[in-house]
């Protein structure tokens, strides 16, 4: 599964790096996460969420923002 990272993290304005430094990770795991090729733990995905003022079922894709 794919997390829509890419899609809400461009809506708040922020690139790879900037997501990167918030969430206190090398911006190479916010591409791997984009592209598929890892998975955040899930508590990164809660503050992944947070940070780019989605839910995790948003961010998950099982629910659209209104």
């Amino acid at each position: 599964m794919r997390l829509k990272i890419r899609e809400f993290r461009e809506k708040r304005g922020l690139n790879q790096d900037e997501l990167a430094k918030i969430l206190g990770v090398d911006h190479s795991a916010v591409t791997k996460w984009e592209t598929g090729v890892n998975t955040p733990r899930l508590e990164t995905v809660v503050e992944i969420a947070k940070t780019l003022r989605c839910s995790v079922d948003e961010l998950l894709g099982l629910r659209r923002r209104k």
